[in-house]
């Protein structure tokens, strides 16, 4: 089993930056793909930025703003978000499986084995 812990969320203003942590622990060996999702209520959860030990993807709303990356040697998953806007307000949540991430599929929450509870981003105007 895997567990993982974000931390990292809070209140900030538009334009403002927050670095969300990701900790793995337990069978890592089950965490190649590492992805961030969020979620607003009554949508779906999107797929945000993912990272295996070969690649990264970024969402298109986020690219050139949020950036995704991996320490390997502590097991942790970071998301830098900078430029932040009211709309990125939402529940973030840290995500795992053991096969590599793809970038026809990085986005879809069904084929992520390990979840987070989540930490919550509130962007103000």
């Amino acid at each position: 089993q895997v567990q993982l812990v974000e931390s990292g969320g809070g209140s900030v203003q538009a334009g403002g930056s927050l670095r969300l942590s990701c900790a793995a622990s337990g069978y890592t060996s089950s965490t190649t793909c590492m992805a961030w999702f969020r979620q607003t209520p009554g949508k779906e959860r999107e797929g945000v930025a993912a990272t295996d030990h070969m690649s990264t993807y970024h969402a298109d709303f986020v690219k050139g703003r949020f950036t995704v990356s991996r320490d390997n040697a502590k097991n942790t998953l970071y998301l830098q978000m900078n430029s932040l806007k009211p709309e990125d307000t939402a529940v973030y949540y840290c995500a795992a499986r053991g096969a590599f991430c793809r970038v026809t599929n990085y986005g879809n929450a069904k084929i992520f084995d390990y979840w987070g509870q989540g930490t919550q981003v509130t962007v103000s105007s």
